[in-house]
C-alpha cells in the first residue's frame, strides 16, 4: 500500500483538570514548577490555550476530532493523547506502556470510541500497556517518530522508551528501527524523541547538538540523506523553546502545514523560517502555560488519525 506521512485527521483532547504533575517531572525537564498561576488559573488558562488551538487548525482546513477529557479520575496530562495510542493506515490501534502510573488513567475506550464514530474503521488492536507490570515503556509518538514512507522507526532511548518493546512494535508493524542516545545540555536523557525531531515529508527538523556519539550522529545524517529528507538542524537552546516538537499535517485542499507552538516559532532563526515555508505553510499558536507546567508542545497535543474511512 502506498504510505502517507500526513494526514488530515487529528485527534485533540480538550483537557479537565491539566496542571503540574510530579510523577512526570522526574525525568521531563521542560516541566517547570513556575509558582506564579494558582492551580485553577493553570486549568483556566490550558482550556483557552487548546480552544484556541483546535480553532486556529479548523480554520485552516485541518480535521480536528476533540474528544473531552472525564473530570475523574484526575489525569493532570490528558491533553497529550499521542502517547497513549496510535493510530494507522493498516487499521491498527496501538495503545503503549506509560511511565507514571498517573498517564495510564488517559487510556480510555472512549476516546478511541470519538475517534470511530467519525467514520473510521479499525481492524485490529495491539495492546501493549501490560509491559507496565515489567518496568518497560513506549509511548507512542513521544518516543518514536515514524518515517512512515520509508518503514522507519526513530527513537532516542530514555526511562520511556525501551529498545526491545521497539523491537517488538516494528515486527508488528513491518517497521525498521534506528535508535541512538541524545541529551540535552545538562547531560541529561532527553525524555521523549518528539522534543527534539519533528518529521515531514520531504525534510527533518533535528536538534544534531543532542547526540554526542560521532558515529551516531554520522549515521541519523546518513538515514536522512539517503531517504531524501532536508535536514533543518535546531540549536540546543531552541529545542528547549520547543522548536522541536512539531507536526506536518494536511488540510482539506491538501495543502500541507508544519504545526507550531509561538514560543517554538519565536525561537526560530529568519533563514530557518524561509528554509521551511520552501516545504510547507506554518501555522502557531500560544500555549504557554500547557508548554510550561505540562513540558509538551504542540506535536504532543495532536494523535494523527491514519486509520481507513468507512465507505
Amino acid at each position: 500500500m502506498t504510505r502517507s506521512q500526513t494526514t488530515r485527521h487529528i485527534l485533540m483532547v480538550r483537557p479537565a483538570n491539566f496542571g503540574f504533575n510530579e510523577e512526570t517531572a522526574a525525568n521531563n525537564a521542560f516541566q517547570s514548577r513556575d509558582g506564579r498561576l494558582r492551580p485553577e488559573e493553570i486549568r483556566r488558562k490550558a482550556v483557552e490555550e487548546f480552544d484556541a488551538f483546535v480553532e486556529r487548525l479548523r480554520a485552516a482546513g485541518v480535521h480536528v476530532i476533540v474528544a473531552q477529557d472525564s473530570a475523574r479520575p484526575v489525569k493532570p496530562d490528558a491533553v497529550f493523547p499521542n502517547n497513549w495510542a496510535t493510530y494507522h493506515q493498516e487499521g491498527f490501534v496501538v495503545t503503549y506502556p506509560m511511565f507514571a502510573p498517573t498517564r495510564r488513567r488517559e487510556r480510555r475506550r472512549q476516546v478511541i470510541d470519538t475517534v470511530l464514530k467519525e467514520g473510521f474503521q479499525s481492524e485490529r488492536r495491539i495492546n501493549l500497556e501490560f509491559n507496565e507490570k515489567l518496568d518497560r515503556y513506549l509511548e507512542g509518538t513521544g518516543s518514536i517518530i515514524f518515517d512512515h514512507q520509508h518503514r522507519l522507526a526513530y527513537a532516542c532511548l530514555s526511562p520511556r522508551t525501551d529498545a526491545s518493546l521497539l523491537d517488538e512494535l516494528c515486527a508488528v508493524l513491518g517497521y525498521e528501527k534506528v535508535v541512538f542516545q541524545a541529551v540535552d545540555g545538562a547531560g541529561q536523557d532527553i525524555y521523549h524523541t518528539n522534543v527534539m525531531m519533528a518529521m515531514g515529508e520531504t525534510f527533518v527538523v533535528v536538534c544534531l547538538d543532542t547526540l554526542r556519539n560521532p558515529a551516531e550522529r554520522a549515521m541519523l545524517e546518513q538515514r536522512f540523506n539517503t531517504t531524501g529528507k532536508a535536514i533543518i538542524d535546531i540549536t540546543l537552546e531552541q529545542m528547549n523553546a520547543f522548536a522541536g516538537n512539531m507536526l506536518q499535517v494536511r488540510n482539506d485542499r491538501d495543502e500541507t502545514i508544519l504545526v507550531m507552538s509561538e514560543q517554538a516559532f519565536r525561537a526560530l532563526t529568519p533563514a530557518q523560517v524561509s528554509t521551511m515555508e520552501r516545504h510547507t505553510r506554518l501555522l502557531h499558536s500560544p500555549i504557554d502555560t500547557i508548554e510550561t507546567y505540562g513540558g509538551g508542545s504542540a506535536r504532543c497535543m495532536m494523535a494523527e488519525v491514519f486509520l481507513p474511512e468507512n465507505t
